[in-house]
């Protein structure tokens, strides 16, 4: 099933799924895999970033004629996020790198190919207005907002390059990469923030400072991902060329299509691997709600779950039949949700937006069990159910 896709990339996340890149080999582009996993509701890669000095023990180390040569760098655990442009990992030293609980840290001044990016480079001024800092000794700063958690955080720090190495073995093939060497993160929020097992993000979206526009050459424009459900029990945006945008046309329960006017849902939606919970048109998310109560109630209500207002106490109960619900996006792609990602911690699985002017949100809850293929080229976004 295929919708279109408002310009603009992909990957995977699972609990141990993979990302599926096209990788290219002469005239024909073959994929390349890579192991996902889900943490903390979030899909998480590790990706090989740098390469090591290293002295030939014959020489002694560091001594006189001693010979140097590269090895693979260190790997990092980064959180896939569709939603953003600026790929950082959080470097060594830096105020929050004891917080990260992964063997090694990314040191620039123990890999051989790290480069600072100067202020007057082609890649510096690419960063633009919207994520370009200060002028630091020349070397360009780079600050990234985190907008996907409730207080707004943010990652700065300075815009170097260096290798990064996708798949598990580094021998695959090491690509020169731009990145932001992070010094500084304000205070993370919950939801779609880091925690201390991570070290940064690997950014998805369609701009040009991201892992999908720096390797296009290489591996083609075309990824997709694949969340599978959960070990659960039952479980706005400006227009920039960043976010992927799907139009949601209409919302099924139990194959009865919600009374909503399609100029409710004209904002668009935004497809988020990063974000957990879709976030809905009010007008919608109350109809919605609305529609799933009503086939709810023979079961116990229970108390909200932070913005998860319409949540159940199933103690005792021998069967849980939950409501299908299904979305309706435009080129005929009709998208039934599974289980997992209709109910979430024993809540459904969405929420609201404050008004119908802003863009939704696809959160990765709803994405569960499915592959979603980018095709960024061909500006259209496909679903296959059962791929995980």
């Amino acid at each position: 099933m295929q919708s279109s896709l408002k310009p603009q990339a992909a990957a995977c996340s699972g609990h141990s799924a993979g990302v599926r890149v096209s990788k290219q080999a002469g005239p024909v582009k073959e994929p390349l895999r890579s192991e996902v996993i889900h943490l903390h509701d979030q899909p998480v890669i590790q990706v090989t970033i740098g390469s090591e000095r290293k002295t030939s023990a014959a020489c002694g180390r560091g001594g006189v004629g001693g010979q140097q040569s590269q090895a693979a760098g260190v790997v990092q655990t980064v959180v896939l996020d569709t939603a953003s442009d600026v790929p950082w990992v959080q470097c060594h030293p830096s105020a929050s790198a004891t917080d990260i609980t992964s063997s090694s840290y990314y040191d620039p001044a123990r890999s051989a190919t790290y480069t600072a990016l100067a202020c007057n480079s082609a890649a510096c001024a690419e960063l633009g207005r919207l994520y370009r800092g200060a002028c630091v000794n020349n070397h360009c700063q780079y600050r990234v907002p985190i907008p996907s958690s409730p207080a707004l955080s943010s990652s700065s720090g300075t815009y170097v390059s260096d290798l990064l190495a996708l798949a598990a073995d580094p021998a695959n093939g090491a690509l020169s990469f731009k990145f932001g060497c992070s010094h500084a993160e304000a205070k993370q929020g919950e939801e779609g923030s880091l925690d201390n097992a991570t070290a940064g993000v690997m950014a998805l979206g369609g701009g040009p400072e991201s892992l999908v526009s720096q390797t296009a050459a290489t591996y083609g424009s075309a990824f997709s991902y694949c969340i599978p459900a959960t070990e659960s029990r039952q479980t706005g945006y400006a227009r920039v060329p960043t976010f992927y945008r799907v139009r949601l046309l209409a919302i099924a329960v139990d194959g009865q299509q919600l009374n909503v006017t399609p100029s409710v849902f004209a904002a668009g939606s935004v497809l988020d691997s990063r974000t957990a919970i879709t976030r809905l048109p009010l007008t919608a998310y109350q109809t919605l709600r609305e529609a799933f109560r009503s086939r709810m109630a023979m079961y116990r209500e229970a108390p909200p779950q932070g913005n998860l207002d319409t949540c159940y106490d199933f103690t005792g109960a021998f069967l849980v039949m939950v409501p299908r619900i299904a979305l309706l996006f435009d080129g005929n792609a009709v998208v039934a949700l599974d289980r997992q990602g209709i109910l979430f911690h024993d809540c459904l699985a969405f929420t609201s937006n404050s008004d119908d002017r802003m863009p939704g949100i696809l959160g990765n809850v709803q994405q569960q069990t499915m592959e979603v293929l980018y095709n960024v080229g061909g500006g259209s976004v496909g679903f296959r159910r059962g791929a995980c």
